[in-house]
């Protein structure tokens, strides 16, 4: 049996959990270490995830060498990820980090640079894309079933009191957000659309900030997209919707249609018909396998698929393959988000290389 994969969990606020239970799920994987600038932080974090205790420390540079670390998980504020990244690869870590990749394209490129000049994996955080039903979206994508590709639409309409911005000491705020309902929450629905439809030609975009104070980015956004395909697509993304609804994906072509909510498939249909498309639309009428989501609430989201996703990069890393998503992948989503707020600032239609 190989020895297992130790992980350094950087930063111990409420994603740092959903990684420890995810990796308590994942055999061959352990967690040898957190950082935390506030000790009692990772006590919790230990206590509330019932992971075995292991060394707490104040920096990535003292985290990294010791021993049984050989790879990094950065869970800290968005803005913050370049910095503790760059240091576990020049240390020969594998590294993960927590959606966005960084809060700029050329803050991503500096993170998947520094991974590719010390050989080390580099992993973003997509867990969407490991959903039963968004995997099969992929796979009729794929197979053509769409026929031409028509329309491609999002929507993440969700709701985040004030004091979720209020308490949060970062979110909301420019410099360690980055953003706010596209980057920070509808981020994973970017990269769904993305992952579909393909890469993006052009976007014209508007951001504004309607039900919350005190914050430095927007709560609701509008965008529609123009696909190299020759597809067009629709986001909207907020943090203003009362109460909170599930997440969609649609897909559209000139021969089939898929919607999805959540992890819940609303409408499946194709032409030609085939045995598995009567299992999905059976699927749809029953009971929702997906609870909110995070549409209210952050901590309801399930830790299911950032354990599919770590297995994959655990599985990546033994057998030297690159992860499903790794930095040019989290970099994607990064690069449209900015070019729909150039959009809303220049008033423009922006145009992505």
């Amino acid at each position: 049996m190989p020895s297992p994969i130790g992980f350094c969990i950087v930063g111990c606020g409420m994603i740092a959990r959903f990684h420890a239970r995810a990796l308590a799920e994942v055999p061959g994987t352990r967690v040898a270490a957190l950082v935390s600038r506030n000790p009692s932080n990772a006590n919790t974090l230990l206590t509330e995830t019932n992971t075995p205790a292991c060394p707490v420390f104040a920096t990535v540079e003292e985290a990294v060498k010791a021993p049984g670390v050989d790879a990094v998980v950065i869970t800290t504020p968005s803005g913050a990820h370049l910095e503790p990244a760059v240091v576990a690869a020049a240390a020969g870590k594998h590294v993960v980090v927590e959606k966005p990749l960084e809060i700029s394209g050329e803050r991503c490129e500096r993170i998947i640079k520094a991974c590719n000049d010390f050989g080390v994996k580099l992993c973003t955080i997509f867990p969407s894309r490991f959903g039963d039903a968004n995997t099969a979206l992929k796979a009729a994508v794929e197979a053509g079933r769409f026929g031409r590709l028509t329309l491609g639409e999002t929507t993440c309409k969700w709701w985040r009191s004030q004091a979720y911005y209020d308490d949060g000491g970062w979110k909301g705020t420019q410099a360690l957000d980055g953003g706010g309902a596209l980057m920070n929450q509808a981020i994973h629905n970017v990269d769904l659309l993305l992952w579909m439809m393909g890469d993006v030609l052009a976007v014209s975009g508007f951001t504004a900030t309607l039900a919350h104070e005190r914050i430095e980015v927007e709560d609701t956004a509008v965008a529609v997209l123009r696909f190299k395909s020759g597809a067009l697509g629709v986001i909207q993304a907020t943090t203003s919707v009362h109460p909170g609804y599930p997440k969609t994906i649609a897909v559209h072509g000139d021969r089939g249609s898929v919607v999805i909510e959540q992890d819940d498939v609303l409408k499946w249909d194709f032409t030609p018909e085939t045995e598995a498309d009567a299992k999905w639309r059976t699927a749809g009428v029953n009971p929702r396998v997906s609870n909110s989501g995070g549409a209210a609430d952050p901590k309801a989201i399930s830790h299911e698929g950032h354990r599919r996703q770590l297995a994959d990069f655990v599985e990546a890393i033994r057998a030297h393959r690159p992860p499903q998503v790794d930095g040019q992948e989290g970099k994607k989503a990064v690069d449209l988000i900015c070019a729909i707020y150039e959009s809303h600032k220049t008033g423009r239609v922006v145009e992505l290389r």
